[in-house]
């Protein structure tokens, strides 16, 4: 993937629309195959109350199951100064801080109006730096909310400018709804690596309309650093009525070809998401997994299938 790694989000957004609790070691052996195949990054869960996101309820178990080398990979959502207080207690080091750009999603999302987001965040930068971590700005709804319609990309460069919210090392813009095409991505990426603090751009995106593996190639192009996906295509916001799945990770791997991801490799992610979908009882939506199970056999990319 030139110029950009994979985030795998599948145990944070991925799961956070299911409604259902993955086991501890369950999720941990999806960040350990991940991990052991090549993903240069996972988002492993968040501090969201686990009366409104359930299957967040057990990320501290998992972030204790995991040694400090793996947590130096995986990011945990976090949304206070508090969060990320509870957080670095328990080994995290790596952490999203993250709210909408809209005050409507992120009063529904988080309880607060978006200003209130942005004079906490000073806090959260150093409570996140006293424990040897990295902290990120997650902007959600960076460019439409379900609420209140299209968001203006002034707003958006507004925040990202902001001196309250310098300390983040990266800036995660958010399509939250899947309903930005590639020339707004391109257009917002590009402006905010021009006018805004230098800092990594990460570019989270969701396939509802279709257009999850064509917005990640255009974030690439106009300089995105990190993008995310997951399994299979799971995933939503449960505050965003409209939100589907993330972009697929095996899509975005088919399409970028970074040097570690080979035919072995995807043949492994298939069987994966397989059986967690299957466990959740989640469709697949990657149409690369579904390219990868059909008769084509004479494509390396297909996984081999058992002879009668």
């Amino acid at each position: 993937m030139t110029g950009a790694v994979l985030r795998d989000v599948t145990l944070r957004d991925g799961l956070q629309l299911t409604g259902k609790t993955l086991p501890v070691e369950r999720k941990v052996e999806v960040v350990r195959t991940l991990l052991a195949l090549g993903v240069p990054a996972l988002e492993i869960g968040s501090m969201a109350r686990p009366d409104l996101v359930p299957p967040m309820a057990n990320t501290m178990e998992l972030v204790a199951a995991l040694t400090p080398e793996e947590l130096s990979r995986c990011w945990v959502w976090v949304a206070t100064p508090r969060h990320v207080e509870k957080a670095a207690a328990a080994g995290v080091r790596n952490f999203q801080y993250c709210f909408s750009v809209s005050d409507a999603h992120n009063r529904a999302n988080i309880g607060r109006d978006t200003e209130q987001s942005v004079a906490a965040m000073p806090d959260a930068v150093r409570l996140a730096r006293d424990a040897g971590g990295s902290i990120q700005l997650c902007l959600a709804t960076s460019f439409t909310c379900p609420f209140d319609g299209p968001v203006d990309p002034e707003r958006v460069l507004a925040i990202a400018a902001d001196p309250r919210t310098e300390g983040a090392e990266d800036i995660v813009l958010a399509d939250t709804l899947g309903q930005a095409h590639p020339s707004q991505v391109s257009a917002l990426v590009t402006a905010v690596r021009e006018r805004t603090p230098p800092r990594r751009v990460v570019f989270h995106g969701h396939d509802t309309w279709g257009m999850g593996v064509a917005n990640t190639l255009a974030a690439v192009a106009a300089g995105a650093a990190m993008v995310d996906g997951s399994l299979g295509g799971l995933g939503g916001c449960p505050f965003a009525p409209g939100a589907s799945g993330n972009t697929s990770s095996e899509d975005i791997l088919f399409a970028t070809r970074p040097a570690w991801f080979t035919p072995a490799t995807l043949a492994t992610l298939v069987g994966l998401t397989g059986g967690l979908l299957a466990d959740l009882g989640e469709p697949n939506r990657s149409r690369t997994t579904e390219g990868a199970l059909s008769k084509a056999e004479a494509f390396e990319w297909v996984v081999s299938h058992p002879k009668p």
